[in-house]
């Protein structure tokens, strides 16, 4: 489970104490089998057992519930469906600019900036490519070469839902499997490639700002995935790559609606093409907490 600091890893590099506790924790820990025994144990039904998980979750994490649609937290059949609870109508406003770009989550900006030669920044130290985010095609990645990124990490305490930047019509959705590394800052600093080598979600959108793609990151103990258009992605359900061709369902999502969540936290990566441009807001910022719907940047 990632522990709730923000990210602040633009000028820190790994130290040997952050590879030796990389490689315990992460390099030979069995990821999937872990995030099977999790996606069990938080959607069993026994009363006391969900309701001690959700007590015992507030308290460490100190969740705001004055926010949360049902306040009562043990309404909740399980403790999934209180990790992925709704809020309160207006608790999170969407900015309405005609040229708006609204932050898809709460969470903290892990890093945030230009797409450079095909690579995106991860920390000091480390990049990774971009072909290989979006699942190794040249094609996919070619309208994205020179854009804008931003990397939003969500710790427990954070909504965990996935709402739309912008109105978006949905081209194509990509699964792509992969490792299962924890997605904190000292993982970042220290695992090459961490987000093109986790398994991942990949949507393509087509929007008024040109291309863009949300990228839904899994980690150590997100058991599970989903999109508002297909439902869960099962944890390690799939062995290979799959791609879906999505232009003749005419699927789209209005700006600020939702489009999937993570059941426990993760990443999220958002793309936008290099075209028309993308200017982040000047609070997009390295370890800056974010909330849905507030200003990312602005486009046209």
């Amino acid at each position: 489970m990632e522990h709730p600091q923000h990210p602040n890893n633009e000028n820190k590099t790994a130290s040997l104490s952050d590879h030796i506790s990389t490689f315990l924790t992460q390099h030979i820990s069995p990821h999937h089998a872990l995030n099977q025994l999790m996606y069990t144990l938080t959607r069993a039904r026994y009363a006391r057992w969900k309701n001690w998980q959700i007590r015992w979750f507030i308290k460490r994490y100190q969740v705001d519930m004055s926010i949360a649609l049902e306040q009562n937290p043990f309404i909740h059949p399980d403790f999934n469906t209180f990790f992925t609870r709704a809020l309160k109508p207006g608790a999170r406003p969407i900015v309405n600019g005609s040229h708006d770009i609204a932050c898809p989550v709460d969470g903290a900006v892990s890093q945030a900036g230009t797409i450079r030669d095909g690579r995106i920044f991860q920390a000091k130290g480390q990049d990774y490519s971009l072909e290989t985010l979006l699942g190794g095609s040249a094609q996919r990645a070619a309208p994205f070469m020179g854009g804008t990124y931003a990397t939003l990490y969500l710790s427990p305490r954070d909504y965990h839902r996935i709402h739309m930047p912008l109105t978006g019509r949905l081209l194509e959705t990509i699964y792509l499997p992969g490792r299962l590394f924890s997605v904190n800052p000292r993982t970042a600093r220290c695992v090459p490639g961490l987000f093109a080598r986790n398994e991942r979600l990949v949507a393509i959108f087509d929007t008024a700002a040109g291309p863009m793609a949300l990228i839904l990151v899994g980690a150590m103990f997100v058991a599970g995935i989903e999109t508002v258009w297909a439902g869960p992605i099962h944890p390690h359900a799939r062995k290979t790559q799959k791609a879906w061709d999505n232009r003749a369902d005419n699927i789209i999502l209005p700006h600020g609606a939702e489009m999937g969540r993570f059941n426990m936290g993760s990443t999220v990566i958002v793309l936008f093409g290099g075209k028309k441009g993308v200017d982040l807001a000047a609070t997009i910022q390295p370890a800056a907490p974010v909330q849905m719907g507030q200003l990312l940047g602005t486009y046209g």
